[in-house]
């Protein structure tokens, strides 16, 4: 089993999904059937792992059929169970603006002067679009603001630190241009 550090959570097995075996699963990849796509993947339980045959899309989970599950008893006692990849297993990124949120965490996020903010510890989206969570290591507070190219310009994976231009608020009283 591969250290927890360099683990990736690609999805979580929920429901089983008719009595033949299939479950649905809530995946974490670009593409929602790519989960597919990786082969073995490990499990938060010791000694398991999973491999999917075949999936597909439904709403907004994957509908899978994992190899040796063939019945919905089998299929139920999965879960709530965590599919995970070694971070080693993932391709790169042929556009320098992509980044996988794994890489992220822990990275320093400091202001264009050079002042650091504090720690990269989330990269949450509630609906409307990412968001990076940045936690000051004196107040032990967390900030929100946008994943976006405007708020972060500048990621430098290689040397450990990100860039944030915080957004500023209009004064009160005034509103912002249309």
């Amino acid at each position: 089993m591969t250290s927890p550090d360099k683990q990736i959570l690609l999805g979580k097995i929920g429901a089983a999904h008719g009595i033949k075996g299939e479950v649905r699963i809530a995946t974490y990849t670009a593409t929602p059937e790519a989960i597919a796509g990786y082969g073995a993947l490990e499990t938060d339980l010791p000694g398991l792992t999973v491999t999917i045959e075949t999936a597909r899309a439904q709403n907004n989970v994957v509908v899978a059929r994992l190899k040796g599950i063939s019945d919905r008893n089998a299929a139920e006692a999965l879960n709530g169970v965590s599919l995970f990849i070694d971070r080693a297993r993932l391709p790169e990124h042929e556009d320098e603006d992509d980044f996988y949120h794994a890489d992220l965490l822990g990275l320093e996020a400091r202001l264009e002067s050079g002042t650091v903010l504090g720690t990269v510890v989330a990269l949450p989206n509630f609906g409307a679009g990412d968001l990076i969570e940045i936690r000051d290591p004196v107040s032990g507070d967390t900030f929100l603001y946008p994943f976006t190219k405007a708020v972060v310009p500048d990621v430098r994976l290689g040397e450990g630190y990100l860039t944030i231009v915080v957004p500023l608020d209009a004064p009160e009283g005034e509103e912002e241009p249309d």
